[in-house]
């Protein structure tokens, strides 16, 4: 349970909403308030505003390929211990500032094939064409990541639910199953080299004894480099369903919160094999 509350707040990392397209339901916040609600940390006292999730997220096209990337948990708070402690927030203290890799990917989105074709109208030139929407593999990006927090032998397959983009679902060894949707999202763009975001996802672990849920919000704020790396500093906090027993004495508050700061880098997209 211990690694399975960390991996939580990463295997948000592929549903997070950058571009300077908008998809449907997407609504971009008011200037600053995401960026200002990072600077409040740990100081966070209830979820951000966000509209309904819909469709799939789009991306920079500066985000296409494949990347490496370094995401050391560098803060952990629990701001209504010792009465309410999530279960393993204590023995992740161990993965403090250590090092943690693993790859992402992120892809053309694939044009869905309309009902009927026109046949009589020829296609648009290219120079005229839009250029597809930049997506994550959130199957290759999820198996990474949760290959990096529990280990190859405790992974045993990474679905996206096809009518659901935004519902991923992990089955672990042990008859285990995490299943991550997203429900909510807010965007912020302060130039065309800074994208900041929040989500919020519903967690539900599965096993033979128990149903474990919570939600979960990610609030990162990203910044392309000169050198084509990117930098960004991600909080992850957990809120306890209205299942939990201490649902009421929380009072809507987060009771942890994980401060990363992840480091991306390209790699060569061949070296994408699974």
């Amino acid at each position: 349970m211990v690694k399975i509350c960390l991996c939580v707040g990463l295997l948000i990392l592929l549903w997070l909403c950058w571009g300077d397209r908008a998809v449907a339901g997407e609504w971009r916040g008011s200037h600053g308030t995401l960026r200002d609600r990072i600077n409040q940390y740990p100081n966070w006292l209830g979820k951000p505003p966000v509209q309904t999730a819909q469709g799939d997220l789009i991306y920079p096209d500066w985000m296409a390929g494949l990347w490496q990337v370094n995401s050391p948990l560098t803060d952990l708070v629990a701001p209504l211990s010792p009465e309410i402690v999530t279960p393993g927030f204590e023995g992740n203290r161990k993965y403090l500032n250590e090092p943690i890799y693993f790859r992402v990917r992120f892809i053309p989105q694939t044009p869905k094939i309309p009902v009927a074709l026109n046949l009589t109208r020829p296609p648009l030139p290219l120079s005229t064409q839009a250029s597809p929407n930049i997506i994550a593999d959130r199957a290759f990006n999820g198996w990474e990541i949760a290959k990096a927090y529990l280990g190859d032998r405790a992974v045993l397959a990474v679905h996206i639910d096809p009518d659901n983009p935004n519902r991923q679902i992990t089955q672990l060894r042990g008859e285990r199953e995490l299943i991550s949707t997203v429900t909510g999202r807010t965007t912020e763009h302060p130039s065309s080299q800074e994208f900041v975001t929040t989500e919020l996802t519903n967690q539900v672990f599965r096993t033979n004894s128990q149903v474990y849920i919570n939600d979960v919000e990610t609030t990162t704020a990203y910044s392309l480099q000169p050198t084509g790396d990117i930098l960004a500093t991600q909080i992850t906090a957990i809120y306890l369903s209205p299942q939990d027993p201490n649902y009421f004495e929380a009072l809507g508050r987060p009771v942890a919160l994980y401060r990363y700061d992840l480091h991306l880098e390209p790699l060569p997209t061949q070296d994408a094999k699974q």
